[in-house]
């Protein structure tokens, strides 16, 4: 394949692909103004990763959608009729202070807004999990739950693998 030479270009042409690049990055520049790059990137660099975020930026949450637009399936789980229904799964809440219990209710009404969890059953009262919040020194929280009960319950996908089966 032939390449054409810089010269075979006119100037005017050259000139109109500069600004033209130059205007994509700053354009990328203000899209992704929020990213701070380490000193240490090159511009060529700088370049590539605004690349992969704007090809990439369904991955990535903004204030209005802070999962970003993945969506995940809805996960089944059986439970084993067998057993009764365990006695463990409505525990009482852990003791929390008044400020933990806040932020407990206010992580849990955030996670409602943005659909990751929902009520379940009739009596949307009930909890299935007894939730706990968990602080590290810098002040940040994160909200679990303890699904011991729920897991004792639960059946057990089982996918053996074929190689230990077979000789």
């Amino acid at each position: 394949m032939n390449q054409i030479s810089k010269a075979a270009y006119p100037e005017k042409i050259r000139h109109q692909a500069r600004n033209c690049f130059h205007q994509y990055y700053e354009w990328l520049l203000n899209e992704f103004k929020e990213v701070k790059f380490s000193a240490n990137l090159t511009s060529k660099q700088k370049l590539s990763l605004l690349k992969a975020l704007r090809k990439y930026r369904q991955a990535f949450g903004i204030v209005e959608e802070p999962l970003g637009k993945i969506r995940v399936h809805d996960i089944e789980l059986y439970l084993d009729a067998e057993r009764h229904y365990p006695p463990m799964l409505r525990r009482p809440p852990y003791p929390e202070s008044l400020e933990n219990r806040k932020e407990i209710e206010k992580q849990i009404n955030e996670l409602l807004d943005i659909d990751v969890i929902r009520k379940i059953g009739h009596n949307e009262i009930v909890e299935i999990t007894t939730p706990f919040l968990i602080t590290w020194n810098d002040g940040k929280s994160r909200l679990c739950g303890d699904l011991r009960a729920l897991n004792n319950c639960t059946k057990v996908d089982r996918y053996p693998i074929q190689g230990y089966l077979m000789p």
